[in-house]
């Protein structure tokens, strides 16, 4: 694969900016047949869009958090399941700049700048809670490991050429396998069928006795032993997402209110657009958005400020700004993408035009973390100074 290399943030804004158009047309269709979108993921590639967080010393643009979030802000505008497809790659490329040696970095780097993508293989279902995680790295006499498990909500996975996969070592500690896609005992099952985010493919991957050499692990719990950006990133393209597709949501709802609604009869007006109940809600609405918006920028720069050396404090700040972006633009997502119904009408409920899938989207996605959570790190942090754990949900 032959894939463009991005040379600095104002250009990775143009090719988000132009691939989010691009990519709009065909999101109803998508979504409605259920459509894996390969050819716009493999465009995703050729752009060099999923390189852009390579580090300069291995010839990426290597982009802040700032740029990150606003490519996947404009990407879930135009469809929210296809810009959660390249969340969990950007995720572990920042493990491999983190706890990568400099071999591992080196050809991994050259991968993702070739256009190779990372799908994942974090979850577990049936386990008590979403750390515990079941799936094993065995050490073999050559140094080699095996891994065996079962993972779900392996969004990416079908459309990877690596899969990173969560797993514990046996002295239990947390590691990362890069594994190839057509690794020996490894599959991945195209069985995801959630009401929402239909095409992310986050299916199940089973791992049989699956071969992995030592230098495709990296030992991620080191990540969390000190102050880390890890789960602030990770979730700031989250809170991106959920921003995405709730400006998607407003402005599909206004065209739709502006070209195919009827005015109600007591409005006194000609077009339901001169509506002034309408013009509120749409107000109000727009207000919504504008905040989540606000606080997605404010986040991403707080976890700017503190990616040169993070210390206990500056972490701290970064990740309780991204849990206010990210509860804050969950609500709006729902909230928005419901009202889209209240604003349009009765004729927006005719399921061929499928104007539910904003919702459908917002109201799944949103549940990938509880919002209530960070909303408690929020009230410790700024009551009594407590700052939040580390973890990679926060």
């Amino acid at each position: 694969m032959t894939a463009h290399v991005i040379a600095d943030d104002a250009e990775a804004l143009t090719v988000a900016a132009a691939l989010a158009k691009e990519f709009r047309g065909g999101a109803s269709a998508r979504d409605a047949e259920r459509r894996l979108p390969h050819a716009e993921v493999d465009k995703l590639s050729a752009s060099g869009l999923l390189a852009v967080t390579v580090p300069a010393a291995h010839g990426g643009a290597d982009v802040g958090a700032l740029t990150l979030a606003e490519i996947f802000r404009l990407l879930a505008s135009a469809d929210g399941s296809l810009a959660q497809i390249p969340q969990s790659h950007f995720v572990y490329v920042n493990v491999i700049r983190r706890q990568g040696t400099e071999e591992q970095r080196k050809f991994f780097f050259a991968e993702v700048l070739a256009g190779r993508r990372f799908g994942n293989a974090q979850s577990e279902a049936g386990t008590r809670h979403v750390q515990e995680i079941r799936t094993r790295l065995t050490p073999r006499t050559d140094g080699s490991y095996v891994l065996t498990g079962v993972k779900h909500y392996a969004t990416g996975a079908l459309f990877a050429d690596w899969i990173p996969v969560l797993a514990r070592a046996e002295d239990d500690e947390l590691h990362v396998a890069y594994v190839p896609r057509d690794a020996p005992g490894l599959t991945v099952i195209d069985d995801w069928d959630g009401m929402g985010q239909r095409t992310t493919a986050s299916g199940t991957v089973r791992l049989d006795a699956v071969p992995v050499p030592a230098d495709r692990v990296l030992p991620h719990h080191l990540t969390f032993r000190g102050p880390q950006l890890h789960g602030a990133v990770a979730q700031l393209l989250h809170a991106a997402i959920d921003t995405g597709i709730a400006g998607g949501a407003l402005t599909e709802a206004a065209a739709f209110v502006r070209t195919k609604s009827r005015p109600w009869f007591e409005s006194g007006t000609d077009t339901a657009a001169e509506d002034p109940l309408l013009i509120q809600r749409f107000g109000e609405l727009a207000l919504r958005v504008r905040a989540s918006e606000a606080l997605l920028r404010e986040a991403a720069r707080t976890v700017d400020a503190a990616r040169t050396g993070p210390t206990d404090d500056s972490a701290a700040e970064a990740s309780i700004a991204v849990a206010a972006a990210k509860a804050h633009a969950a609500d709006t997502a729902v909230e928005v993408a419901g009202a889209l119904f209240e604003v349009a009408g009765t004729r927006a409920a005719l399921d061929s035009l499928n104007l539910h899938r904003h919702w459908r989207d917002a109201r799944t996605h949103t549940l990938h973390d509880p919002a209530r959570w960070k909303i408690q790190h929020i009230g410790r942090y700024v009551l009594n100074g407590t700052r939040p754990p580390r973890h990679g949900l926060l």
